[in-house]
This record gives structure tokens, C-alpha cells and sequence, in this order.
């Protein structure tokens, strides 16, 4: 009988034993890859000259923001200026517009009720200055005179209804014109101007001078 088949028999001791002893070496050291490997010296100075121009790139951009956030804060300002001097121009011109609208109100009214006092103090001149009492006769003296007293207290009403009604006719005032309208006719000589001082110099002396120019022209006739 013939006996079975043994694998064993076909393996080469040898070389499985060298196969191992092969893989229990150290392997050899492998050139390091493009990523492990130390930059050099030209690889430096393109990385450092990268920095410096995104470094300049930012600072350029910083500069361009400053500026940016300058004019906008300049904008902010000048709205708010804006918005600030609208409203008080507004208040100011509303309040100033009602002001002036009372006041114009008031004057118009003030010189409504003048012109009627103006009106009404005239007449009342009017009828006092037209009493005549030289044509007065016997019998209607009584008549008249009644007439002439009512119109001069219907004049004195009026002057005291003014009086009332408008300061600049208080005694105090009036007595002030009086005052200025009397310093105004005694001025000095030494405030009057020598055209006027000549004319008065003229006034006072044109009748003697006259009055001697006719006593020469008498003795001339004489002669």
C-alpha cells in the first residue's frame, strides 16, 4: 500500500529560517518625506517675506478702517448736528413766530384803538376851537353857554380817557416833552453853530445900524 502525501517534506528549512532572520533585522533608514524634513535657509526667507507682506497687507487694511471709521464718526457728528440744530431752530422759530404774532396782534389792535383815540381827540378840538362866544347874543347866551360847557367836558373826557388808555400822554411825560422842547428853545450860544450866532448877531443889530444909516441920510438932505 502506498503511503500518503507529506507537505513537510517540499519546505526548504533553509530558507524560511533566512526569511526570518531577514525580518528580525533593523530596517534600513528611509529618506525623510517633504513634510518631516527641516525648511531651509531659502525656504525661511520666503515664509518670513510672506509675514511681512500680509503683515503690511493688515496694516493697510487697519489704516483703511481708521479712516473709514474717522469719516463715519465725523458723519454721526454732523447728523447730530443736524438733528440737534433742526429742532432747536424749529423751537426757536415756532416760539419766536408766536411771540411776534401776539405782539403784531397787540400793536395792530393798540393802533386800531389810537387811530379811534386820534379820531375822537380831534373832533373834540374841533368842537371846542369852534365855540365863538363873541357872537353870543342875549338871547340865546344861556343856550350857548350850556352847549360850550357840555363840549369842553366832552373834551375832557376824552383827554382823561386817553390819558388812560396811552402812558406816553401821563404827566410825567408831558412834562418831560415840555422840558425838551424848552432846553431845545434855550440853547446856549456857545452849542449854537456860526451861521447862527451871524443871524443873530444880524437881527440884533440890523435896527441901529438903520437907524444910523437914516440919521446920515438927514444930514446929507440938510447939507
Amino acid at each position: 500500500m502506498a503511503t500518503g502525501f507529506d507537505a513537510s517534506e517540499f519546505v526548504d528549512r533553509e530558507f524560511e529560517a533566512a526569511q526570518t532572520s531577514f525580518r528580525g533585522a533593523a530596517p534600513m533608514t528611509a529618506p525623510p518625506d517633504d513634510a518631516s524634513r527641516a525648511p531651509t535657509r531659502d525656504e525661511v526667507d520666503s515664509k518670513v517675506g510672506d509675514v511681512q507682506s500680509k503683515l503690511a497687507e493688515l496694516k493697510r487694511a487697519q489704516t483703511a478702517l481708521e479712516q473709514e471709521r474717522a469719516a463715519l464718526e465725523e458723519t454721526r457728528r454732523r447728523q447730530t448736528e443736524f438733528t440737534t440744530g433742526r429742532q432747536e431752530i424749529i423751537h426757536s422759530l415756532t416760539r419766536g413766530l408766536g411771540l411776534l404774532e401776539e405782539a403784531e396782534f397787540a400793536a395792530r389792535r393798540d393802533a386800531e384803538q389810537m387811530a379811534r383815540s386820534l379820531a375822537e381827540m380831534r373832533e373834540a378840538l374841533n368842537k371846542v376851537q369852534a365855540i365863538n362866544d363873541q357872537a353870543w347874543t342875549k338871547d340865546d347866551f344861556q343856550i350857548e353857554l350850556t352847549r360850550a360847557n357840555t363840549a369842553i367836558e366832552g373834551a375832557r373826557m376824552e383827554w382823561n380817557s386817553a390819558r388812560l388808555k396811552w402812558p406816553v400822554l401821563s404827566p410825567e411825560n408831558l412834562e418831560r416833552a415840555e422840558a425838551k422842547e424848552a432846553a431845545k428853545s434855550q440853547k446856549p450860544l456857545a452849542e449854537r453853530s456860526f451861521l447862527e450866532l451871524c443871524r443873530f448877531g444880524f437881527a440884533f443889530t440890523w435896527p441901529i445900524l438903520a437907524g444910523i444909516a437914516a440919521l446920515i441920510a438927514v444930514l446929507l438932505l440938510r447939507r
